[in-house]
């Protein structure tokens, strides 16, 4: 699909053009301005190292800190008192005992999550009336905005960097911002699609709008490497940087607002927003994006409370400092193969750790508004996330026990951790307490023990008491729901914002509803993720699906079929067992039997517009959509329009004179070729291009990784365009069709090693794309 820059030129904002400048336009990336970053070891470290020495902690972090863990040890202490009274009516046998080690090991994470809430609702009650400080005076520091990408649809990365630069650039302070796009996208077709997309950008913003692109031919440690190819070789210029997410979205106030906050404090060295969830519209995107802006911020301001400066990372929306990060975030790669050893996959908690483990506060801003994301579309995308954070938290046992780290920050590991492994402890409980009925049912008494006793020996359970317990189980589990609830009750704006009192009540109990069907369903899968991981399965890192849209019902199926069947079992024998067994177990039994429904549901975009109508599951920013997300949505419409993502960039590069030169601007300098040292994939993609006899046949013959290869070397992208076309032989090389492409490339060769961006220009074809004439246009414009 054709795609103009004429058009996207046409895409403005009042207000937010770059300040004026002698109209040269910048060039694509800065000078180098290197900062080292040594890789820190996990096994040394002495307080020597530390850039500040420990600061006393003050009485309230220790108070909130007592709240939390005293309060959740308290109630678990309770609940294992009670479930041993329930199963030790008249004697404990071995599986009971084991019942009870994994009832209080699953109450123990709930109980954690439960009075961590109770902070946070105490936190955000104290400060709703709180009067916030003046904002300081002018910014006095310079400031990175970075964005890593891999793979991802370029008009939506890029409409929303437009949208930040448009919102910083509108608070006056745009001078102290530098953007970034860094880009480690090893699909061809985006790779030229960002390029395009990048240009047209800055036409758009004018040659003064400091915004700049980089692309890595290798994408050596995913995106911490990513992250830290950007500080070893810009790192220098710059205070502090913003990272964003592929799908971030910050206000100018946002930004401002870390940014102010760093520099009062310099002794911060990160500094994390919450981001909420919006801007889709499946069943499971708005049940997520629900329960993100209702319970979300509870959790967060508790955790937050409890943390203080010993606080967590997420890995965008939040600002650095340059200098703690190179100083002491350099990840080191873990001996041994993945999933355990090798690069980091969970970098950011590491990080985090890491810079506080240097002496700088790494700590949370709850209330800061103007920070958003997206979520995953449907269940089975969430499970593909999840597959990769799984393995990333259950890396983190090779690091939790680091030398020098603070107490918190293994925390933040051991939490990360217990998330996961949860799943499969819960999975275990249930397993074992069919065993038990089990046993009950068909397992003789022993009437004879060694032991006197006027009954047998056989498992017997306090039904009432049990019955206690569980209530007690749900009240704890449900507690963060609750206070959300009953917060967003107090506060008019979000209440309205939910649509009353009413609609908000009935949202939150579908909520409860839809979680706890869809909770039995993600206890299998996260099961089989850490199984999977324990017998060396590696995830991988694949891009996220980010649009809204289902999954084809096949794949619903062959998903899911495993948990309906093991469903169907569960529920079969607890019914034959006990119809008073089959009750208890109905959620969970129900959950599994309908896993593929609900998972199928799940991503319909009909049945969450649906809702939308209604006025169920609504957020306040769904009712009224922020003017930067407002923004990024039409910026994205109008780019998808266009068909940027459309790009097949091997034909770009070939039939676009403007394409391509601007493209071989933007290659980093070949290294120099060790004499004996042959690649042989380049090897293979020379001879193909050389074998070819139009660009069409090379196209067909070239594979993804040589297409990568191609577009990445100066001299192979004169072979390219030095082919003819079945569109047509080349005006500009009537010699070169005459004498067949083997003999056009060998005198192309030597010519791009004097001036390979001339000769480019030189070697182009007649047969141009669509692109070409709407590049030139807006190149000139």
């Amino acid at each position: 699909m054709a795609v103009s820059l004429d058009e996207l030129t046409l895409i403005e904002e009042p207000g937010g053009a770059a300040p004026a400048n002698d109209g040269r336009p910048l060039p694509y990336v800065p000078p180098p301005t290197p900062l080292a970053m040594p890789v820190q070891s996990l096994k040394r470290f002495g307080p020597r190292e530390a850039a500040f020495p420990p600061a006393p902690r003050p009485w309230r972090l220790l108070a909130a800190r007592l709240i939390v863990f005293g309060g959740a040890l308290a109630l678990t202490a309770y609940g294992a008192f009670e479930m041993y009274r329930v199963v030790s009516i008249s004697g404990t046998t071995f599986l009971q005992y084991v019942l009870l080690a994994l009832f209080v090991i699953n109450f123990s994470w709930i109980a954690l999550a439960a009075t961590s809430s109770v902070l946070g609702f105490g936190w955000l009650l104290a400060h709703r009336f709180a009067r916030r400080p003046p904002p300081p005076g002018k910014l006095c520091t310079k400031t990175a905005v970075v964005m890593p990408v891999y793979n991802e649809r370029t008009d939506r990365c890029f409409a929303a960097m437009q949208a930040i630069y448009e919102s910083v650039a509108a608070t006056g302070e745009i001078a102290h911002f530098d953007f970034f796009v860094l880009s480690d996208t090893t699909n061809p077709d985006i790779w030229i699609a960002e390029e395009i997309a990048f240009f047209a950008l800055r036409e758009r913003l004018g040659p003064a709008a400091r915004i700049f692109y980089r692309h890595r031919a290798q994408n050596t440690g995913r995106k911490a490497g990513n992250i830290a190819d950007f500080v070893t070789r810009w790192g220098a210029a710059y205070e502090h940087m913003i990272v964003l997410d592929a799908d971030s979205l910050m206000t100018g106030d946002c930004v401002l607002g870390l940014t102010r906050a760093m520099e009062a404090d310099p002794r911060a060295g990160i500094i994390q927003s919450l981001p909420l969830i919006l801007n889709r519209n499946t069943l499971f995107a708005r049940l997520q994006q629900f329960a993100a802006r209702f319970y979300g911020p509870i959790v967060a301001a508790g955790l937050a409370a409890w943390s203080g400066r010993d606080g967590n990372y997420w890995g965008h929306n939040a600002i650095i400092r340059m200098r703690a990060f190179a100083g002491h975030a350099g990840l080191p790669t873990l001996p041994g193969k993945p999933p355990f050893g090798g690069h980091i996959l969970s970098h950011d908690f590491v990080e985090a750790a890491l810079i506080r483990r240097g002496g700088w506060s790494v700590y949370m801003l709850p209330d800061l508004q103007g920070s958003y994301e997206e979520g995953p579309p449907s269940l089975i995308d969430l499970a593909v996330r999840d597959r990769r954070w799984c393995q990333g938290n259950l890396q983190h046992a090779r690091v939790i026990l680091t030398r020098g780290l603070k107490w918190s920050s293994r925390q933040h590991f051991a939490t990360g951790i217990a998330a996961y492994v949860a799943s499969p402890l819960w999975l275990m409980q249930l397993v074992v307490g069919l065993l038990l009925v089990l046993q009950t049912r068909f397992v003789r008494p022993e009437y004879f023990t060694r032991e006197f006793s006027l009954y047998p020996a056989w498992p017997r359970f306090d039904a009432e008491r049990a019955l206690s317990l569980f209530i007690l189980t749900m009240v704890v589990l449900l507690v963060p729901k609750l206070l959300g609830w009953l917060l967003a009750l107090t506060e008019g704006q979000v209440r309205r914002g939910a649509g009353g009192a009413i609609r908000l009540t009935v949202s939150a109990l579908l909520e409860v509803i839809a979680s706890a069907l869809l909770a039995p369903v993600l206890m299998l899968i996260q099961s089989g993720s850490v199984f999977q991981i324990l017998f060396g399965r590696d995830t991988g890192w694949n891009p996220q699906r980010r649009d809204d849209g289902s999954i084809p019902l096949r794949d619903t199926i062959r998903r899911h079929l495993w948990h309906t069947v093991f469903g169907v079992l569960a529920g079969a024998t607890a019914y034959g067992l006990s119809p008073y067994l089959f009750a208890w177990m109905s959620p969970t039994i129900v959950g599994l039997v309908l896993a593929i429904p609900l998972s199928a549901a799940s991503g319909l975009l009909s049945l969450g517009l649906a809702l939308k109508r209604v006025g169920l599951l609504r957020t306040p920013e769904e009712r009224q959509a922020p003017p930067i997300v407002a923004r990024a949505n039409a910026l994205t419409q109008e780019l998808s329009k266009l068909g940027i993502d459309e790009t097949e960039g091997l034909g770009v590069v070939y039939g676009d004179v403007t394409v391509r030169q601007r493209h071989i601007q933007l290659l980093p300098e070949a290294p120099r070729r060790m004499r004996g040292h042959v690649d042989p994939h380049r090897a293979v993609a020379e001879a193909k291009l050389i074998d070819a006899e139009t660009m069409e046949e090379a196209a067909s013959w070239l594979q993804g990784r040589e297409r990568n290869i191609v577009l990445g070397d100066r001299a192979l992208i004169i072979l390219l365009a030095a082919l003819p076309s079945e569109k047509g032989a080349t005006a500009a090389q009537p010699q070169a069709a005459a004498q067949g492409p083997a003999q056009a490339a060998t005198q192309a060769t030597p010519q791009a090693q004097a001036t390979p961006q001339a000769q480019a220009t030189a070697q182009s074809p007649t047969a141009q794309s669509p692109l070409q004439g709407a590049v030139q246009a807006a190149a000139g414009s």
